[in-house]
């Protein structure tokens, strides 16, 4: 069943200077079924992160839609877009987003303190989440006195507190070492293995390897997937590799003129 249905998604932007538009994404389509692992990705400019504004309910698109188990996002009310972000989506970011003032358990909590959760039942969310990611023994710490993959244990531990239909991930390994960057991995797969449904945008072919699934974004359209199936992470590897190889070949094609050179 699709938890995630993305249909004729268009996003134009309209420049400051001169009314120039750009369109970032054009006819989108895709689906991402409950309990599925997806990662997008593509070159600078690909559309990667307005189509993540978008799934996040941070930005609109022009024309086309989003529905999230039923619910059309750009019909919901400017007034009710925060409580359903906070209700229903988990946010990684790359760097991190947690504040150096509360404690690692403190960053943790705070959507369930938004909701206004009883602290008795935060404790008992809490308490297996950060087991689980290994960070049980670091919740009184702050985040300057834990490494980065730490910091990232803890946001994931941010994104899944309110039991969301739907992890949004940014770049989740971008600031981390290769050791932080695979314990990572690691983690999301098991996450994902229990049932959580992940969208990762990313440049990392190892990050993405790891996925169910993988979309290529062009020219702000989808024009490529690979299912990994029983594929190893080192094969699937050899398979986006190849992909991205040869897509940046054809579009060294692509942007010659008839003369041989490059626009």
């Amino acid at each position: 069943m699709a938890l995630l249905t993305i249909s004729h998604l268009q996003k134009i932007y309209v420049t400051r200077l001169g009314g120039n538009q750009v369109e970032a994404l054009h006819n989108v389509n895709f689906s991402v079924e409950e309990g599925e692992y997806v990662a997008i990705m593509g070159e600078s400019g690909s559309g990667k992160t307005t189509l993540l504004n978008i799934l996040a309910a941070l930005d609109r698109p022009t024309s086309g839609r989003v529905d999230l188990n039923g619910v059309e996002l750009s019909s919901l009310p400017e007034r009710q877009l925060s409580a359903f972000r906070r209700d229903n989506l988990g946010f990684v970011f790359q760097d991190f987003n947690l504040l150096d003032t509360f404690t690692l358990q403190d960053n943790i909590l705070l959507p369930l303190v938004l909701q206004g959760v009883k602290y008795r039942e935060m404790e008992e969310r809490l308490i297996p989440i950060v087991e689980m990611l290994g960070i049980a023994d670091l919740v009184k710490k702050y985040p300057y006195e834990v490494s980065g993959g730490q910091k990232q244990r803890a946001a994931v531990a941010r994104a899944l507190i309110t039991n969301p239909q739907l992890i949004l991930a940014d770049e989740p390994t971008g600031a981390l070492d290769s050791r932080a960057t695979d314990s990572l991995l690691r983690l999301f797969e098991k996450i994902n293995q229990s049932g959580q449904t992940i969208v990762m945008v990313t440049h990392s072919v190892r990050a993405a390897s790891r996925a169910g699934r993988v979309l290529f974004l062009r020219d702000g359209e989808v024009y490529h997937q690979l299912y990994r199936g029983q594929l190893s992470s080192e094969e699937m590897f050899a398979r986006i590799s190849d992909t991205l190889t040869l897509v940046g070949s054809t579009s060294r094609e692509d942007g010659k003129t008839s003369g041989g050179k490059e626009l």
